[in-house]
């Protein structure tokens, strides 16, 4: 299971490629498989079963980039930016933390 935490951990692995409302297209750094802990692709594909608001994540190995479709009324674009910038982490938690569909 994910916590928000490793969340946090994950995006700071991201660099934003495409950004409109709705729909968030990020970079994943290679260094993610040697500091990503025990978290799986499987994990970061279930997150829309786990969070409101994530609709759907698709992940592209090949070319090492994420797709994230999410309802831009409950995460507001800044939030992405933010938690991709590791900028107002405690405030991210807290609406993590409030959407989540089970403990995490």
């Amino acid at each position: 299971m994910i916590s928000t935490e490793d969340i946090i951990k994950i995006a700071s692995f991201f660099s934003i490629i495409a950004h409109t409302p709705g729909r968030l297209r990020v970079r994943v750094n290679p260094k993610i498989k040697d500091s990503g802990g025990n978290i799986t692709i499987s994990d970061i594909e279930n997150l829309p079963n786990k969070i409101d608001g994530i609709i759907s994540i698709k992940i592209n190995k090949i070319i090492a980039s994420i797709t994230i479709i999410y309802e831009p009324t409950i995460f507001k674009p800044t939030h992405w930016e933010d938690l991709v910038k590791n900028e107002n982490i405690d405030e991210l938690s807290i609406l993590i933390n409030r959407l989540a569909k089970e403990v995490i």
